[in-house]
């Protein structure tokens, strides 16, 4: 037989035992590896940011956005009503919308020569819409008026809408409503600020140390714009107080230098 033609009877014998044999699918005219996959696809490379850097980290561009719109908002306000009122208008903070009932800006002096920056409003400050109302306020105000300090005063936060289940707000949180609490330091200018609690002290000083280290020294609050400089006392939160009453002793020191320093005459250059 010509070795050039195929044998189709062998080929036919062939497909005939494939059959038998339970095979029915053809084979493609060329081999393919069917185990192969292709490379996942390069990742794209990282682009700079250029939001602000909260806390030693960089934050995504809808808080730089969020920020950039509270300043608008505060500078604008030329007393605190305006201020109050654009704070309750400000939709940029994310507390705003996880369940808060409404701002809660300050309460007391507006003409105060002490400013206390507590951490936010817990469930009794968001029902009524002022600060320090609640167990812990109230401590505060027994412990303010045995200062001599209760009618000297002005209250406030550093953010302005309670966090679900009272959680410790976080930097960006911070950072988002700091523009409205610079810009009340700008229209009451007080001698002093009285820093209550970790969150408060930490996010007003741009430190990272505990309470019980940042306590009773004596820290220098700078505006952005450089144009401001407070004093800052760092002190214990009065719900710390509640659960540990033996370091009252402690707070209560930090009030009695904080008065001391108030009473001084002021110097003029």
């Amino acid at each position: 037989m010509d070795s050039a033609v195929p044998d189709i009877s062998a080929a036919v014998s062939l497909l005939a035992f494939w059959r038998e044999a339970g095979v029915d699918a053809c084979y493609e005219d060329s081999p393919v590896d069917r185990t192969w996959r292709p490379p996942p696809p390069p990742k794209p490379a990282p682009i700079a940011s250029t939001a602000p850097r909260v806390g030693g980290r960089d934050e995504g561009p809808s808080v730089a956005v969020a920020v950039a719109e509270a300043r608008a908002l505060a500078a604008a306000a030329q007393d605190l009503e305006a201020l109050k009122a654009a704070i309750s208008a400000f939709e940029g903070c994310p507390l705003s919308t996880q369940g808060a009932r409404q701002a809660v800006f300050s309460r007391g002096r507006p003409d105060a020569p002490l400013v206390v920056v507590g951490e936010g409003p817990g469930a009794e400050e968001d029902a009524q819409g002022a600060p320090f109302v609640g167990r812990a306020g109230q401590l505060l105000d027994r412990m303010l008026e045995a200062a001599g300090l209760q009618d000297r005063v002005f209250i406030t936060n550093t953010v302005f809408w309670r966090p679900p289940g009272n959680r410790t707000p976080t930097l960006a949180e911070q950072a988002t409503c700091a523009p409205f609490l610079e810009r009340a330091l700008h229209l009451i200018r007080p001698r002093l600020l009285l820093l209550v609690g970790g969150a408060s002290a930490k996010s007003m000083l741009k430190r990272e140390e505990g309470i019980l280290s940042l306590r009773g020294r004596w820290f220098e609050w700078r505006s952005q714009d450089g144009d401001l400089v407070i004093p800052a006392l760092p002190t214990l939160h009065p719900a710390f107080l509640l659960r540990q009453p033996a370091a009252k002793k402690k707070a209560w020191g930090d009030l009695l230098t904080l008065a001391e320093r108030l009473d001084r005459p002021e110097r003029h250059a």
